[in-house]
């Protein structure tokens, strides 16, 4: 209950200043858009650059798989040589 009233209290306080102080506001305004601006780009400039670096980790990790596909051949050979002698193994 004491959140409502003290919510209430300062919307009207804020009603209030807005209209007293209207043109000092929209000053505040106007000088405070080019900051958000500038900083929201820049911002968006980071993230899309962490975001092409991720791209081109990816692309290399691509381009060594290839020698990935030598490794799972050798495991696959492995393997059923392993079979081969449990097979040997069970009927002994």
């Amino acid at each position: 209950m004491k959140t409502l009233i003290g919510g209430a209290v300062a919307a009207i306080l804020g009603l209030i200043g807005l209209s007293v102080w209207w043109k000092p506001f929209l000053q505040l305004l106007v000088g405070a858009i080019p900051v958000i601006l500038l900083l929201g780009g820049g911002l968006a400039l980071y993230l899309g650059f962490d975001e092409l670096k991720d791209t081109w980790k990816k692309d290399d990790t691509v381009a060594d798989a290839p020698s990935d596909a030598d490794g799972v051949e050798k495991y696959k050979d492995e393997i059923s040589e392993l079979k081969k002698q449990i097979d040997d193994l069970k009927k002994a």
